[in-house]
């Protein structure tokens, strides 16, 4: 990674508190491009979030499936944590701090809002950024591209129904057409559009030509979350000027969410025997979020000025320094982890 990416939590910060001042200072600004909407999906929001998502799908080869049984237990590991834990854990953690524990310090009024911001976070498992998390913990390349590759396939047809049935068990009122449109936008389209553009970059100039265009377009897409930060906390300025507390309340879930599930990931791997350089970018993958779904899908759905997109942007606030520590916790343990199973990489050492 080069100097600008090694240090993308500063940069994300001074992107936080530069959207937070703006939309205090220029409520006026946020609020008419908060009103950019179509099918209550907010199209600056959209557009900057294929600019980020996109590039990131672009190294993606789905044609790495063909991985996925020679690291069945990693990809089973991370699947199980993805799917059948993290949403309903979070639902639970939710349900836990935000309706009982926290409750009096919060706005009655929003506390299912909040609610779904955390279950839309919790719902999306992390892809663009899982690229980063993997190099930091030299996990394999191959591992992470398969992972990733079947949970973008997953997210396809699971995100929506997931969400729906645990905002219906939070009786909250589920906006099919609302959040099928999400799903759309932020996962098919995005999909699709890359997966054509990559194989016809492959077909004209091979992999060269698919990683010059990559080098082009990878400081678009960093400038694009960083610009999403700004708009997102933009648009919540007032609300974090006025309630700090509330920031701090709903890290509480979220935090607990990201340590519990890659810790959980990471003791299940080492159980069943996977070598460290899986073990590690699926414990970083199972407790990562796909935070630009969940903001995308919690503004479409809930609105810009509403408690599920400013819970979904408190998950972009803990994000990058949360799995920065998580990735630290791998890195130093890897010793402990190793002692155990003295073994070759799952699957045969490729040199790495």
């Amino acid at each position: 990674m080069g100097g600008f990416e090694r240090h993308l939590t500063w940069w994300v910060l001074a992107c936080i508190v530069a959207g937070t001042a703006l939309g205090y200072l220029f409520p006026g600004a946020f609020a008419a491009l908060g009103a950019m909407e179509v099918a209550q999906v907010n199209l600056p929001v959209a557009l900057l979030i294929w600019l980020m998502i996109i590039p990131m799908l672009l190294k993606i080869d789905f044609g790495a499936m063909g991985q996925v049984r020679r690291h069945w237990r990693g990809i089973g590991v991370t699947l199980f944590v993805n799917w059948a834990v993290k949403p309903f854990s979070m639902a639970l953690l939710g349900w836990v701090f935000i309706r009982h524990v926290f409750a009096p310090w919060l706005p009655a009024a929003q506390i299912d809002s909040y609610v779904a911001g955390l279950i839309l976070l919790a719902a999306a498992p992390c892809t663009a950024m899982v690229f980063v998390w993997s190099q930091l913990c030299d996990g394999d390349p191959e591992f992470t591209l398969s992972q990733v590759a079947l949970n973008d396939l997953i997210m396809v047809v699971a995100f929506a129904p997931i969400v729906a049935l645990l905002l219906g068990l939070s009786a909250i009122t589920v906006p099919w057409s609302t959040l099928l449109l999400s799903v759309g936008l932020y996962i098919v389209v995005p999909v699709l559009v890359a997966v054509i553009v990559r194989r016809v970059l492959l077909a004209r100039g091979g992999q060269a030509r698919l990683q010059r265009l990559l080098a082009r377009l990878g400081p678009l897409s960093l400038a694009a979350l960083l610009l999403t930060l700004v708009l997102l906390f933009g648009f919540q300025g007032r609300q974090i000027v006025a309630q700090p507390l509330i920031i701090a309340i709903l890290a509480v879930p979220i935090l607990i969410q990201v340590y519990l599930n890659s810790g959980v990931s990471y003791w299940l791997n080492r159980r069943l025997g996977v070598a460290h350089c899986v073990a590690g970018p699926s414990a970083l993958i199972g407790a990562s979020n796909f935070f630009e779904l969940a903001v995308a899908t919690a503004v479409g759905v809930f609105g810009v000025h509403s408690g599920a997109a400013l819970a979904t942007v408190v998950g972009v606030l803990v994000e990058v320094p949360v799995m920065l520590s998580v990735v630290r916790i791998v890195n130093a343990s890897k010793g402990w982890y190793e002692a155990k199973h003295r073994h070759p990489r799952e699957g045969g050492d490729h040199g790495r």
